[in-house]
């Protein structure tokens, strides 16, 4: 599961995901979590950032609530289950992100703790997380973007943390992902640890 994650150090942000329009203004954080205004780019012939809300409300919800508990889409089921099976086949995005936060539940003695691990690049650098997203409507039309951060089983690295993990793309699968034209079957083989 991923329920924080970081976004700074975007000085290259325009040139790493190919963006050519203006970035809408948004603050880098060491601590995004769910509910939060976020940056996710699409594709829009060229790519776009457009800012969403993390915690993906499906179109056909009656509830916008219903967010809080979608801000993750486990890659296993994600082609049958209602509230992603329309946006894993068209309405993908790019998560970009510095890093993110895993707990370990740690016995110390008498008592059980959780302990925060930040996981990041060596490098440092900007990556992206497959995401999917949604566009849902109140009933005076005012419209509310939404996404999900993907899962997936751990890597052997992330393994003695967490038994998930969010699906990290490589950047050489990142243009394919978000190309509507490309079959499900081969966006489902992208989504690995």
């Amino acid at each position: 599961m991923c329920g924080r994650y970081t976004l700074a150090n975007t000085a290259n942000f325009k040139k790493r995901f190919g963006i050519i329009d203006k970035i809408p203004k948004f603050n880098e954080s060491y601590n995004i979590s769910p509910s939060t205004i976020n940056p996710v780019i699409v594709r829009n012939s060229p790519n776009r950032v457009v800012l969403m809300k993390w915690g993906l409300v499906p179109f056909w919800a009656k509830d916008p609530k219903i967010g809080f508990r979608m801000i993750n889409a486990r890659a296993e089921d994600i082609s049958i289950k209602p509230s992603f099976r329309k946006p894993i086949r068209v309405q993908r995005c790019l998560v970009p992100s510095a890093g993110f936060y895993e707990w370990k539940k740690l016995t110390l003695e008498d008592r059980s703790e959780r302990v925060p691990f930040y996981i990041k690049m060596k490098q440092n650098d900007i990556f992206s997380f497959a995401g999917i997203y949604d566009i849902w409507k109140d009933v005076s039309g005012h419209e509310m973007k939404t996404y999900a951060i993907i899962t997936t089983s751990a890597n052997s690295q992330m393994s003695e943390i967490h038994d998930r993990m969010p699906v990290i793309l490589r950047k050489e699968d990142e243009d394919t992902y978000l190309t509507k034209e490309v079959f499900l079957e081969d966006i489902l083989k992208l989504l690995k640890p």
